[in-house]
């Protein structure tokens, strides 16, 4: 049986092969990681005798079972099984195990909720709260502007770098899920408030340190997520907006809005940098309750 560092060491390989064919995120890797050692904190807690290697199918039916007991979300309980699926089919591929033994389990049943989103009144006056006097303010305001022109996922816009910018043809180069390339168009207000940050703001912020970063922290480095997602909370309360914000509130916004106003659901998915149009499709829910409800208040027999 494998001791503790033989399985640590099982799964980081696990964990680069994944990198090494898929590109995939910091953030998503970390989640494989967490989930396949909560798998064995619990087998050590459970049996000492039982390894990654030598587990049966009854063993993930016990674990199942005992977080559904915890009331975990079936939505969590099905990603980690599917990290523990692809770490199975892993371990087939490279000659490890003959069988797999999460083969033939059952993947808890999940409904698949409607993006949450806010209107565009609430987006305007979201818009309108940073103090745009102040370096960091316009800054703010530069990068929820951004943020909704765009749709960008929150590390797709703290990433962005300078080269990433085409201010001539109002373009974005990101860099999205999987290292994939995408141009997005930034419309001519996020264009504005772009040209007059990079003027008036940016060098202030960056101190004289030389940095590719679009948008530095006030310590002239590359903003965490959890520090703008915080920015986001603080303007949301200020701007009297009640429901729960977040940057991808925002890009669902992005999305919902453009459906709302006639945009092909195509154009939304390449803009979104979505693989799958299937993924897309969700907002076309949201944009018809949207419809359904305008219906409702102007129609004389709504």
């Amino acid at each position: 049986m494998p001791d503790a560092n033989e399985t640590t060491q099982l799964i980081e390989r696990f964990l680069d092969d994944l990198w090494s064919e898929q590109h995939l995120s910091d953030n998503t890797l970390d989640a494989y990681r967490n989930d396949l050692n909560g798998f064995v904190r619990w087998l050590n807690n459970h049996n000492k005798q039982i390894s990654l290697l030598n587990v049966q199918r009854e063993d993930f039916l016990a674990y199942l079972a005992e977080r559904t007991e915890q009331a975990t979300k079936p939505r969590s309980l099905a990603r980690c099984l599917s990290s523990l699926r692809r770490f199975y089919a892993y371990l087939r591929r490279v000659k490890l195990m003959a069988d797999d033994p999460t083969a033939l389990l059952d993947s808890p049943r999940i409904g698949r909720p409607l993006p949450k989103t806010v209107s565009e009144v609430e987006v305007e006056a979201l818009l309108h709260t940073p103090n745009i006097k102040t370096p960091l303010g316009l800054r703010d305001r530069t990068m929820l502007e951004v943020l909704y022109a765009c749709g960008l996922r929150v590390s797709e816009l703290v990433g962005l770098e300078v080269k990433n910018v085409n201010l001539r043809q109002g373009v974005l180069r990101i860099a999205g899920k999987g290292n994939k390339q995408r141009l997005v168009p930034m419309g001519e207000e996020a264009h504005s408030w772009l040209e007059r940050y990079l003027a008036e703001a940016r060098p202030q912020l960056l101190k004289g340190h030389l940095d590719d970063i679009l948008f530095p922290s006030n310590r002239a480095q590359q903003m965490t997520r959890q520090t703008f997602w915080y920015a986001i909370k603080r303007y949301a309360k200020q701007a009297g907006i009640v429901c729960s914000l977040s940057p991808h509130t925002l890009r669902h916004a992005f999305a919902t809005h453009l459906l709302n106003h006639g945009a092909d659901l195509r154009v939304v998915q390449l803009l979104l940098g979505h693989s799958d149009l299937s993924t897309t499709q969700i907002y076309t829910h949201v944009a018809q309750a949207r419809l359904q409800q305008i219906h409702a208040e102007h129609h004389p027999r709504g």
